[in-house]
């Protein structure tokens, strides 16, 4: 019997978290709006027939007005692990429901669901957003062999994650052998995945973004607001001692530049196509022969 490789991610705190965001979200996206409109500027370059699109991990729909304005007659899915992220988008649908059949008119479709279990039909979906989702995964491997499975052939998965420099600042000045960031992955192992999936021709690009703050303590009040604390298992569970947080924001301090506090983000952006398959499920390749008759010379 194989091992089940340890989870690293508290998915159930990932929940809670942006739960606790959901009513005042709004207030504290800022970051993920300025991800957004570049990955829409990216999208600019990209042509895809899109009758059906898919916003993975949407929160409270923030892409979904830009890509009706993209693709008007398309159908909108929005789907979220988190229902109070999803409310004043229609009611909320369970997972298990199908969303084939129903008119664009109708508006987004909210879906509460688990994006490593989609419940959508395969080849469904024709473009699949999904802005700053992956690194709250503890693997993004399912979930992107899950995009892989329900878009058509020729379908579009176009993303933005966060890789291994983000929040360096904040992560080098604790010292405690706790974690107090996500765990971040690699822009090389995404475009692995994405190959590892069936994905063709996969397109990666990184840049660093660089905020600032007057103190440690409005860092971490823009991360609540935006859902955005730590949550893995490797965290402090309970409170982090006086002692512990002197350090840290001394540590921290110590990096102050023009009287600002840096954190740095390091974003990952990714598109990949869905190709036709070269091989049948059980490894029989397939060969395909042009039925049209030679030209004369």
């Amino acid at each position: 019997m194989s091992k089940v490789a340890p989870a690293f991610v508290d998915r159930p705190q990932v929940a809670r978290a942006f739960e606790r965001a959901a009513g005042r979200y709004g207030e504290g996206d800022f970051f993920a709006r300025e991800i957004d409109q570049r990955m829409q500027e990216r999208l600019d370059y990209v042509r895809v027939e899109a009758k059906r699109v898919l916003d993975l991990g949407c929160s409270r729909g923030g892409s979904l007005s830009a890509l009706a304005q993209r693709y008007p007659a398309a159908q909108q899915i929005a789907l979220d692990l988190v229902p109070g992220m999803l409310v004043g988008m229609q009611s909320v649908r369970p997972a298990w429901q199908r969303w084939i059949g129903l008119g664009a008119n109708n508006g987004p479709l909210p879906v509460a669901a688990d994006a490593a279990r989609l419940p959508l039909a395969s080849r469904s979906t024709d473009l699949i957003w999904s802005n700053l989702l992956l690194h709250w995964l503890d693997d993004p491997l399912p979930a992107l062999a899950e995009a892989h499975r329900v878009l058509d052939v020729g379908g579009l998965l176009m993303f933005s994650t966060l890789g291994p420099d983000t929040l360096k600042e904040l992560r080098s000045s604790f010292s405690d052998g706790y974690a107090h960031t996500q765990r971040f992955i690699d822009m090389h192992d995404l475009g692995d995945m994405l190959i590892g999936c069936g994905f063709a021709d996969p397109v990666m690009d990184m840049e660093v973004i660089t905020l600032t703050y007057d103190s440690v303590d409005d860092l971490l009040r823009e991360l609540r607001a935006a859902g955005s604390s730590c949550a893995m298992k490797a965290r402090r569970h309970g409170l982090t001692g006086q002692a512990a947080w002197r350090k840290a924001r001394a540590g921290y301090e110590a990096l102050r530049e023009a009287d600002k506090l840096p954190a740095s983000f390091e974003v990952i952006y990714g598109h990949a196509w869905k190709v036709a398959p070269n091989k049948m499920a059980d490894g029989r390749a397939i060969v395909r022969f042009d039925t049209q008759p030679p030209k004369s010379l």
